[in-house]
């Protein structure tokens, strides 16, 4: 949680460093602001796409031995089989929570409806559930 926090906050006083800098070129004429617009733009294109690729790193592809046609027919989404993982590496719903910028009663409805797909009772009989229809890595 303190590594995100430096993160958007580095990025925060990058930007207002990128907005003083535009300003003092525009005021002092040497830019137009078509200019300063386009740079901001592709500032905030290049941290999209840094954080889509970090975000992408830590989701495992749904290839091989996971079946993703399974996590469809049970009506599984992103978000939930994302909740799955997270649960199947042992963290609570706070830890998965803070991971994945939600709060804790997201969390817990996004469990509930784990559950009910998966027919279980608790998140271990989910998991064990998880791994005989091949969802998951076991």
């Amino acid at each position: 949680m303190k590594k995100t926090i430096f993160i958007f906050s580095t990025l925060i006083v990058a930007l207002l460093i990128l907005f003083r800098l535009s300003e003092y070129a525009f005021l002092v004429g040497d830019t137009s602001i078509e200019l300063i617009i386009a740079i901001v733009a592709i500032v905030f294109l290049g941290i999209g796409l840094y954080i889509n690729k970090k975000r992408a790193e830590t989701i495992p592809r749904k290839d091989g031995e996971i079946d993703a046609k399974k996590i469809k027919e049970l009506g599984i989404s992103d978000r939930e089989y994302e909740v799955l993982l997270e649960i199947s590496n042992g963290l609570s719903n706070k830890e998965i929570g803070e991971k994945l910028f939600v709060s804790e009663s997201t969390i817990k409805t996004h469990v509930s409806n784990l559950l009910v797909k998966l027919d279980a009772k608790r998140r271990t009989q989910a998991i064990q559930r998880a791994k005989e229809l091949q969802i998951i890595a076991g």
